[in-house]
């Protein structure tokens, strides 16, 4: 099994019961995110965790594909559709759930008017071939809504933390990027960067808008 997909799937229930650390950054992301979709999107979210952000997003959106790698985390997100959609509730028929990576064949020949990545960048080894990838999925003129964790601007003191994290199996595989270097992984992969902003403001976790050219 792979090993992140082995982390996600031994983590899953507790993630899923830890309340958002920072409710009001998380709702000012949403805000964000928000003003660039239109009712007529369709919308792709990689790493979707237990589908909260989908199910938030749906009511302004046409329609939402959420993957994560993690079946427990796509098993926690579907169980979340039936009390949603349960009697008494509003029924939400606009988003489908499913295990999955960006590489999945089953993407292919599909294309969105945004793709959503929350808290998803830093933690792909391959982020140029990623940033691609996207880039084929979106229609023309089609936007890149992702929120990263830029870890190279913190402490060297939490490079060795995590490292050691990593060592014994307690924290994934993650990357210390930039935000330099994540702006210009993007705009290299075919896009224009239209909005960033920092959400709470005293964090690393840069929020990044960026439209197919």
């Amino acid at each position: 099994m792979d090993r992140n997909k082995k982390f996600w799937d031994k983590i899953a229930k507790r993630y899923a019961k830890n309340p958002v650390r920072n409710m009001q950054a998380y709702q000012a992301t949403l805000d964000h995110t928000r003003k660039h979709l239109t009712r007529d999107d369709k919308v792709l979210e990689v790493g979707c965790g237990t589908g909260t952000t989908a199910l938030l997003l749906a009511p302004d959106v046409r329609h939402i594909t959420a993957t994560d790698l993690s079946t427990v985390m796509i098993d926690i997100a579907q169980a979340k559709l039936a009390p949603v959609a349960g009697e008494n509730a509003n029924t939400v028929e606009n988003v489908h759930f499913k295990t999955g990576t960006l590489s999945d064949q089953s993407l292919d020949g599909e294309t969105y008017d945004a793709v959503l990545a929350f808290n998803f960048l830093h933690l792909v080894a391959d982020r140029p071939a990623a940033l691609g990838k996207i880039n084929t999925l979106l229609q023309s003129d089609g936007l890149l809504i992702s929120k990263t964790i830029c870890l190279g601007e913190k402490n060297i003191l939490w490079h060795i933390l995590i490292r050691a994290m990593q060592a014994i199996g307690i924290a994934p595989y993650l990357d210390f990027v930039r935000y330099d270097e994540i702006a210009t992984q993007i705009t290299n992969a075919g896009f224009k960067i239209v909005e960033t902003g920092l959400y709470p403001a005293s964090s690393n976790s840069r929020f990044i808008v960026a439209r197919k050219i």
